[in-house]
């Protein structure tokens, strides 16, 4: 049984007084979710807050992205080890806003994800068509190239440990999300591709999210579907009573699924 997983991913928002009012309010909010797992991921300057304000709690701490020396000169960058040490245990890779506006290649995507695997970091990737490709009847070649390109070189065992979201460019920010029916059908067919790279064991316990314009009013259908393990949340995420709410619905069904 795959637990609902939600991540808040906070974008370049917040400054550290507003960053520390949220951390607190979702701590206060969700003091003891059941049948769900919690993620945030805040801007790099509010990781040491948040952690300090969420740490002996349920919710966990996530990065938005990494890089994949572990020192060095890259100036402005942050390494795995820097993430470690202030507490997060999670790191979204791949999202599309990194590789449109930073340029991020499946290359460099891949060697993030294995290091962050090789240094006990969960990476979150994500994997994504656009609205033209989606058009042009090209969706499955994409998310199944960012996919094996993502995995390359990544043993069974470590794609176990990987968690995938489906997040449609065209819907990201947009307020349109993917119908459930295409978050489905796309996320049925990225585990039928893990079956192939890993194993179909594997391929039945990773989790694979849905991220796109998902907020309190439409999480419910959409993480109702078998294959939509939980959400990658942006904006939502942002409001505390609208993130915990979108965690309430995934809880409910996490546990009814138990049940």
């Amino acid at each position: 049984m795959r637990t609902p997983l939600v991540i808040g991913n906070w974008k370049m928002h917040g400054t550290l007084v507003e960053a520390r009012a949220l951390a607190a309010g979702l701590r206060d909010g969700l003091k003891r979710p059941r049948g769900v797992q919690v993620v945030v991921c805040p801007p790099f300057t509010s990781l040491a807050a948040v952690s300090e304000i969420l740490t002996g709690g349920p919710i966990q701490l996530g990065a938005q992205t990494c890089h994949h020396e572990a020192a060095g000169a890259h100036t402005g960058e942050i390494s795995i080890p820097m993430l470690a040490e202030v507490g997060c245990r999670w790191t979204l890779v791949g999202h599309s806003e990194r590789r449109k506006e930073m340029g991020e290649s499946d290359q460099l995507i891949n060697l993030k994800l294995r290091a962050l695997l090789a240094q006990g970091l969960t990476p979150v990737l994500c994997v994504g068509e656009t609205a033209e490709e989606r058009r042009q009847g090209l969706t499955f070649t994409t998310v199944e190239g960012q996919l094996r390109a993502g995995l390359a070189g990544v043993g069974t065992d470590e794609i176990a440990k990987t968690v995938l979201a489906y997040e449609p460019v065209w819907a990201i920010g947009t307020g349109v999300n993917a119908s459930p029916t295409q978050a489905a059908e796309v996320q049925g067919y990225l585990r039928g591709l893990l079956s192939e790279l890993a194993s179909k064991e594997t391929a039945q316990t990773v989790r694979i999210l849905y991220g796109g314009s998902v907020k309190a009013e439409n999480a419910e259908v959409l993480l109702a579907e078998p294959e939509v393990d939980g959400a990658l949340v942006g904006g939502a995420s942002l409001n505390a009573q609208s993130f915990i709410g979108i965690v309430r619905k995934a809880a409910r069904i996490g546990t009814a699924a138990k049940e």
